[in-house]
């Protein structure tokens, strides 16, 4: 009997029990893939990371990431969640002078970098890799179904799959109404996305609750287990991308804030920023602040 132990933290708030809830297992040494998805589904968090030696030692660690279906190549809130318990564990060499950590994910490096006030970090930013814009969906009826509004809920841009390491399925509505009115027909998600380039569903709205905000979000992912994440900061690179894109927001470099996981009762603000040379996307940055909220251990 082997006993694990993890941290659990709520990730894009600085409210406990607000955010996304993270669990994080600073030792996954040994650890198979089959016993890593186990557990991920058994705590049943959107996700839970395993952090091991990376396989270059000129990085940090390597971090693996599992929601309750699947392993994911890389995820935003994982990643700023998981960066934020190793500097609190002091796992990782980082200061004023030295804010930069390297982790490994199934897609790539990651580099995270950290914001300090008063000598100790406060906040997390990973930066994505350059977009990608993949197919548009063309029949607009059949989302509106799915979401079950009125296709005149639809915001007047493109229904896109756009990727900065993980493809998200973009869809603009009109008004905060219709994002809050949101029902998933799973039926129709099934016929219309499980084949499609992204079957993970993310809304958004330039309509807003919180003042300082930017835009307002859900995302759905029945595939991977997840009805409903409080906070994505995977889609979050693809939102800030396509904003740009499309000119919903001007400035270079664009600093936008998602608000996400308020009908869920947890509220999260996720920090964008997409720099720009010569009219092409050539940075994408998502970081957050996080709440440790306590830790546990589970036997295998």
């Amino acid at each position: 009997m082997r006993r694990l132990h993890y941290h659990l933290v709520d990730v894009f708030t600085d409210q406990r029990f607000g955010g996304n809830p993270l669990a994080v297992f600073t030792n996954g040494r040994g650890l198979s893939t089959e016993t890593m998805q186990a557990i991920a589904k058994e705590l049943n968090l959107s996700e839970t990371t395993f952090v091991l030696p990376p396989d270059n030692p000129a990085n940090d660690w390597r971090v693996r990431i599992f929601t309750p279906a699947a392993e994911m190549p890389m995820a935003g809130h994982p990643t700023v969640g998981t960066s934020f318990v190793l500097a609190r564990e002091h796992l990782v060499n980082v200061s004023e002078q030295q804010p930069v950590i390297r982790l490994e994910e199934n897609v790539g490096l990651i580099p995270v970098t950290f914001t300090f006030e008063a000598g100790q970090p406060v906040m997390a930013t990973m930066q994505q890799l350059a977009p990608e814009f993949g197919p548009v969906f063309e029949d607009r009826d059949m989302i509106a179904a799915l979401l079950s509004l009125d296709p005149s809920a639809l915001e007047d841009g493109p229904l896109q799959v756009v990727s900065c390491g993980a493809p998200f399925f973009l869809v603009p509505l009109r008004t905060i109404d219709a994002v809050r009115n949101i029902r998933l027909r799973i039926d129709i998600w099934e016929r219309a996305l499980m084949n499609f380039a992204s079957s993970k569903v993310f809304v958004f709205t330039r309509q807003t609750d919180y003042p300082g905000s930017t835009v307002h979000s859900r995302m759905f992912a029945p595939s991977l287990g997840i009805r409903e994440d409080p906070a994505t900061g995977a889609a979050s690179g693809p939102l800030g991308c396509y904003l740009v894109k499309y000119g919903w927001v001007k400035d270079n470099p664009a600093q936008i804030i998602s608000e996400q996981g308020v009908e869920m009762g947890r509220p999260s603000f996720i920090h964008i920023r997409i720099e720009q040379t010569g009219g092409a996307i050539t940075g994408v940055f998502v970081g957050g602040q996080c709440v440790y909220v306590g830790d546990g251990q589970i036997e295998i």
